[in-house]
């Protein structure tokens, strides 16, 4: 559960001009408080769930907060009871969605942040859930041979909530 320090970026709907956001504060903008929070990876499900997330925040009046949850590789092999050491690795793929967001034409109207997370991915979109007080969660579905091996994220996450979490196909 490590913020990286790294600025992301998001705009509001009454700028033009990109904002800047630093993790390392757990302050959050009133703007944001109780609104959608949604996970979102580029993949086309996550899409789907933010073109969702931006129309809910757009009937409720309220802040989007977009969540992109970078990996985290295991350091060491875990041997025995010594637990395995995780290393965040910086993440490029966060500035290119964000810039790509910055860009996006259905985003404008609505505000909105991005907060790149590093770690599981249920615990840390419920955990942003939890500090921004969101009245929703929003998340893709997850389809393929890993999600049903490993359960989906989604599934996961709509059973450890404690929020609503809409699911989008």
């Amino acid at each position: 559960m490590t913020d990286r320090s790294r600025p992301t970026v998001g705009r509001r709907d009454d700028e033009g001009e990109p904002q800047l956001q630093e993790h390392g504060s757990r302050a959050c903008d009133p703007q944001f408080q109780h609104g959608v929070v949604v996970g979102f990876d580029g993949s086309l499900s996550s899409e789907r769930a933010l073109a969702y997330a931006v129309g809910m925040a757009r009937r409720s009046h309220c802040g989007l907060v977009i969540v992109h949850v970078a990996n985290r590789l295991p350091a060491t092999v875990w041997a025995g009871c010594e637990p395995p050491v995780f290393v965040d690795l910086p993440d490029q793929r966060t500035e290119i969605l964000g810039l790509e967001l910055a860009c996006a034409d259905f985003l404008s109207g609505v505000p909105w942040i991005l907060v790149e997370r590093g770690g599981d991915i249920c615990h840390e979109i419920e955990e942003v859930g939890r500090e921004y007080a969101a009245d929703a969660i929003v998340v893709g579905s997850t389809h393929g041979l890993l999600g049903k091996i490993f359960g989906s994220v989604s599934s996961r996450l709509a059973r450890r909530a404690n929020r609503p979490v809409i699911v989008i196909p």
